[in-house]
């Protein structure tokens, strides 16, 4: 019943130029929403990866302490340290929540130091509050200390769009060097990671209009 309700709805839709539209538009979405979904689950680990500077894009503490998928980016960032494809560790996070007593940054620099990383390594970002800030805020970071090549240190559903926004910030050079993770639930954060994606080309349109078309 419902199947044949749907069949005549359609039928009807594209019976007029409106309905055209709208069914157009409703499969250009489905494609698109398809491609970042087969993106963000075929993105490549990049471990060959290297740059002046590794870019650790933040995510949250629990009490004090990085989460179980934020010590994945953390570790990722370790092991191009080691392997010396990475001279510097950009850890670029705020306070998660308003009542934090550390930022994420402060975290993360903490957890990379009892792992070996030495102090003059780590640099903190601590203003971000979100993936564009992380990178626009690093940006800086990268320009004051003339470095000329990062690597975006992330997870594999996150890749697509960390690279999409240190493009249009103009960061120089940007690689992706994403974790595959092992636990994080991935439908979850992949659906969320769609919505994001979709604020975010709302979020530049906006940023290029008030900018004249620069970035």
């Amino acid at each position: 019943m419902i199947a044949r309700i749907v069949r005549k709805t359609a039928a009807a839709l594209v019976r007029t130029w409106a309905g055209r539209i709208l069914l157009a538009a409703a499969a250009i979405c489905a494609l698109w929403i398809g491609s970042l979904w087969w993106q963000m689950n075929t993105w490549p680990d990049h471990l060959s990866a290297s740059g002046d500077a590794g870019i650790v894009l933040g995510a949250a503490l629990w009490n004090g302490e990085p989460s179980p998928a934020l010590k994945e980016r953390l570790d990722r960032a370790a092991l191009l340290y080691k392997q010396r494809r990475i001279a510097h560790i950009i850890v670029s996070g705020g306070p998660d929540r308003s009542d934090s007593q550390l930022t994420e940054a402060d975290g993360m620099r903490s957890y990379l130091l009892r792992f070996g990383i030495p102090d003059t390594a780590v640099v903190m970002e601590r203003r971000s509050t979100s993936t564009y800030e992380n990178i626009l805020f690093s940006r800086e970071i990268v320009q004051r200390n003339d470095w000329h090549s990062t690597v975006i240190i992330t997870h594999k559903y996150h890749a697509p769009r960390a690279l999409d926004i240190a493009k249009f910030v103009g960061l120089e050079h940007p690689e992706v060097s994403a974790v595959d993770s092992k636990v994080l639930m991935m439908s979850w954060h992949q659906s969320r990671e769609t919505m994001a994606w979709i604020k975010w080309e709302l979020d530049k349109l906006l940023l290029l209009v008030q900018t004249g078309g620069r970035a």
